[in-house]
């Protein structure tokens, strides 16, 4: 850096801020130092940086799984944040199992991260607790933790539920079924918010709880068997709201195996609006969570606690959901 300093005629503080992306440094400036470190093959020794910074510039992630591409879009949100301002990031998968998501946290702090964030698989604080007896900033996404007030980007999952059951019922459906997985936050908001739609309507409830894994196909087998199951009833559902697109593709290949028709028999509306969704045999009706905006979100707040100076409330994030309308639940509507 010295070296750089000297031949640009600057000082080495410039330098250093130059290669940060500082805002206090001029487009040009910045352009002659990166050009120099280029013909020099320079690289910052990152390591001892962090010595002497106390900064690693590095945010650990760990999210259930990324075969789940709404995980895999969130994680570019967050890249597309970090990479602006000089930070890298590391991605771990829990694959749903709470004690792997422990060691995935504690080997992160054994890292230095500056931040963490978290979509967890715990029902309870413990590993909240082991974070913050470090003193590393932390944001939870996507999934809260009961008991647990912290820093938290995601949507309203109440009011999922309720935009994906009215829905289904503007389109002619009565008996409509709810694939849950009751041991997750998001699972149990949107199952709130059909119920409290179909209270409103005075239809009945027809819930099912699925297993949740980290392996797509796994989750896909579940909800194939419990819609076989759904389909031996004496009232068989007319419309189904899986509690994310996982679920839903499961049951869609029951039904239709079953030789019934989507949506003429069964419209399904499913959450997280996956890639390919809209490339299914019946392209499949899903609410969009906007899972890059919430990575970007997440990241600016985690980069706002990593530089705040003093310890503030928690905040909360919430992106707005949409509805995407294809061909799964394009029934008559009702007038």
């Amino acid at each position: 850096m010295k070296d750089i300093a000297r031949e640009l005629g600057v000082s080495v503080v410039t330098v250093s801020k130059a290669m940060r992306n500082h805002e206090d440094i001029s487009v040009e400036t910045r352009g002659r130092v990166l050009q120099l470190m280029r013909e020099l093959n320079y690289r910052p020794n990152l390591a001892a940086r962090a010595l002497v910074t106390g900064r690693s510039l590095i945010v650990g992630c760990v999210v259930p799984g990324l075969m789940n591409s709404f995980y895999a879009e969130i994680a570019r949100g967050l890249t597309n944040v970090f990479r602006r301002k000089g930070y890298g990031l590391v991605l771990a998968t829990s694959e749903e199992e709470p004690e792997l998501e422990r060691q995935e946290i504690e080997q992160l702090l054994a890292r230095h991260v500056d931040a963490l964030i978290v979509a967890t698989t715990q029902e309870d604080r413990a590993s909240i607790d082991r974070i913050e007896e470090q003193g590393v900033p932390y944001v939870l996404i996507d999934r809260h933790v009961e008991g647990v007030n912290s820093n938290f980007v995601g949507v309203d999952d109440e009011s999922i539920g309720q935009i994906g059951t009215e829905h289904l019922i503007q389109a002619g459906c009565r008996r409509i079924a709810f694939l849950s997985a009751d041991r997750l936050s998001p699972s149990r908001g949107r199952m709130a918010g059909y119920m409290k739609t179909l209270a409103i309507h005075n239809l009945p409830a027809m819930t099912r709880a699925l297993g949740e894994t980290g392996d797509a196909v796994d989750v896909a087998a579940y909800s194939y068997a419990t819609m076989k199951d759904l389909l031996k009833q004496a009232q068989r559902p007319d419309g189904i709201f899986a509690f994310n697109d996982q679920f839903a593709i499961g049951a869609m290949k029951a039904t239709l195996d079953s030789g019934l028709r989507i949506p003429e028999d069964i419209a399904f509306v499913g959450c997280g609006n996956i890639l390919h969704a809209d490339f299914l045999r019946v392209p499949l009706t899903s609410i969009d969570q906007n899972s890059v905006a919430i990575g970007e979100r997440a990241a600016r707040l985690a980069l706002g606690l990593i530089e705040s100076k003093t310890v503030e409330d928690p905040k909360t994030v919430l992106v707005e959901p949409r509805l995407l309308v294809r061909e799964s639940s394009l029934r008559r509507p009702v007038h």
